[in-house]
């Protein structure tokens, strides 16, 4: 006769009794083909109702541990269970080195100062404007918020950044040009299916790793073009054979050089001489040119559509608001809704909403406004520290009036990984540019606050010149 306690305050009756019954059906207690006592005198037995006892023979004859047969009850089916014996315990496997190092880079301690970051300083994000704008949009918009939007996101939205593209950048399109989706990363992979993988895409180098890493990973094919003083050079995307060419003229990421008109009019030249030819501008960080106005972006300059303009809210707002969109010219904006208008748009329509408020009533403005200044002393801070540290004498800042960071240059014999390495036992992040020379790092300081710069300069000063 089976006989069960159960534990008060614990799991409910039904589930201590489904993990009695499975213990010992799967220690060999209760043989296959055992029957099981109905479930009103087992129930009575046990001092429980019958509808404990009936909740737990469902959940074993679900997974599959008892079997029913009409008019004669319950049975224990057959499980066969792997054997415990050591040797059916598989050899202990090497760490995956991939993994080994996701796990190194998750557990990282604290830094004093992240150089390397592009992460948004918390005490820079309007928290409660946007707590306000959320409250709003969950009152007033609750039909719309249940509404799925088209694939190019929310019309508010895309009406919003057509409004700002015209007033701020110069740039007149249509809001159904604009293509919202998570991030700059999922906007290439709609580009790569709608112009196709059988073109060869052309970068700038040094450039932007992760739009390489995102070509490659579709097998595209890919050509890395050499930069000069002015940008990527014309003349070496004409001998490549590329089509389509992703660049960043208004900030080139990492060296943080700015293409003059003539080398933009140069680029427009090079796409008009075949049918074929695409430029995608990315337009990250543009609005925090700290002289002088924005430059206006290549878009707004070409006449015969070959120009694919993006941007992103990750740099002006927060880099975890993965928020960034693309213009398209008018025949690939045809195509676009052709081929590809089955997706469903990547953000969600409650961040798509709250996002358009603030940009329509003029917040968006004022925070770019307020932000620009703000990295604008935190700049002017970080060069002041490097001028009064011990490596002034060797130290040189390039490229530091437009976008979040600057390029540092050092004479020195030291190796550039000893530099990294003598860094982070002091706190500090920092990453040498990837073929761009020795002894150039990359100082972003959009995640630095200003209290902390001059005790982060003096440990790098440290690592520099130890």
């Amino acid at each position: 006769m089976l006989t069960y306690h159960f534990k008060s305050g614990g799991d409910p009756l039904y589930i201590q009794l489904y993990q009695d019954i499975k213990s010992d059906i799967l220690s060999g207690s209760l043989a296959p083909g055992e029957a099981l006592p109905g479930k009103r005198p087992f129930a009575k037995q046990l001092g429980v109702s019958v509808s404990t006892v009936e909740n737990a023979y469902g959940q074993l004859m679900a997974e599959g541990y008892i079997t029913s047969m009409p008019r004669r009850g319950f049975y224990v089916a057959e499980v066969k269970t792997l054997p415990q014996t050591p040797e059916a315990v598989p050899a202990q496997r090497e760490p995956d080195p991939v993994l080994a190092s996701l796990h190194t880079v998750l557990s990282q301690r604290h830094w004093f100062a992240d150089f390397q970051s592009n992460q948004t300083d918390p005490a820079s994000f309007p928290f409660t404007l946007w707590a306000k704008l959320t409250r709003e949009v969950l009152n007033d918009d609750q039909v719309a918020l249940m509404t799925n939007p088209p694939a190019g996101g929310t019309m508010a939205l895309r009406t919003a950044i057509a409004d700002h593209l015209r007033d701020f950048r110069g740039l007149v399109v249509a809001p159904e040009q604009i293509i919202v989706g998570a991030g700059t990363e999922y906007l290439y992979t709609l580009l790569i299916q709608l112009l196709g993988f059988d073109r060869i895409y052309a970068v700038e180098s040094p450039g932007y790793r992760k739009i390489l890493q995102v070509y490659q990973a579709h097998r595209l094919k890919t050509a890395k073009i050499a930069l000069d003083h002015q940008g990527l050079r014309p003349d070496l995307l004409e001998d490549s054979g590329a089509s389509i060419v992703h660049i960043t003229p208004s900030h080139h990421f990492p060296t943080g050089i700015t293409m003059p008109i003539a080398r933009r009019y140069e680029m427009l030249g090079w796409a008009n001489r075949s049918a074929d030819r695409i430029i995608i501008e990315d337009d990250y960080d543009s609005e925090f040119r700290m002289t002088g106005r924005p430059l206006p972006p290549l878009a707004a300059i070409d006449m015969t559509g070959r120009v694919i303009y993006m941007n992103t809210f990750t740099k002006s707002l927060a880099s975890t608001i993965r928020v960034s969109y693309m213009v398209l010219p008018p025949a690939l904006t045809a195509a676009f809704y052709r081929k590809l208008r089955f997706y469903a748009c990547t953000v969600s329509t409650f961040e798509q909403a709250a996002l358009s408020r603030f940009i329509a009533e003029g917040h968006y403005e004022k925070h770019i406004n307020r932000m620009r200044q703000t990295y604008r002393r935190r700049r002017d801070a970080l060069m002041r520290a490097v001028a009064d540290s011990p490596m002034a004498k060797i130290a040189s800042i390039s490229e530091e009036n437009a976008g979040l960071h600057f390029v540092l240059t050092l004479k020195t014999k030291k190796r550039d990984a000893d530099i990294v390495r003598d860094a982070a036992k002091r706190g500090i992040r920092v990453a040498p540019l990837e073929d761009a020379g020795a002894h150039r790092f990359l100082i972003n300081y959009s995640s630095i606050p200003e209290s902390v710069i001059p005790e982060a300069v003096r440990r790098l000063s440290e690592a520099v010149t130890a």
